[in-house]
C-alpha cells in the first residue's frame, strides 16, 4: 500500500484483504499507515498458506525500496488503487 503520492510504501499481510484495507482507507488502526495516510492498495498477492504468506511478506520488507517499486510497476506502472478491482 502506499499514500496519495506515492511517496511511502507499506506492506502487511491479513487473512481478509477487504477488511483490512477498509480500515487502512478509514483509519479504524492507530499505527504507520494511519500517521502516513496509507490508503491505496497499489500491490497485493494471494497465498493459501499462512506460512507462505508471511514468508513473502518478510522478504518483501526486507528489500531495498527500489526492489519494492519495481515489483509494484510490475503490475500496476500507473500506482493505481487496486481496492475496487478485488
Amino acid at each position: 500500500m502506499t499514500n496519495i503520492k506515492n511517496t511511502v510504501l507499506y506492506t502487511g499481510v491479513t487473512n481478509d484483504i477487504y477488511r483490512r484495507i477498509f480500515e487502512h482507507k478509514h483509519k479504524l488502526i492507530e499505527g504507520f499507515t494511519k500517521k502516513y495516510q496509507i490508503s491505496k492498495l497499489v500491490y497485493y498477492e494471494v497465498f493459501d498458506n499462512i506460512e507462505f504468506a508471511i514468508a513473502r511478506e518478510k522478504q518483501i520488507k526486507g528489500g531495498p525500496r527500489k526492489k519494492k517499486i519495481e515489483l509494484i510497476k510490475s503490475i500496476n506502472p500507473q500506482f493505481i488503487d487496486l481496492y475496487d478491482t478485488l
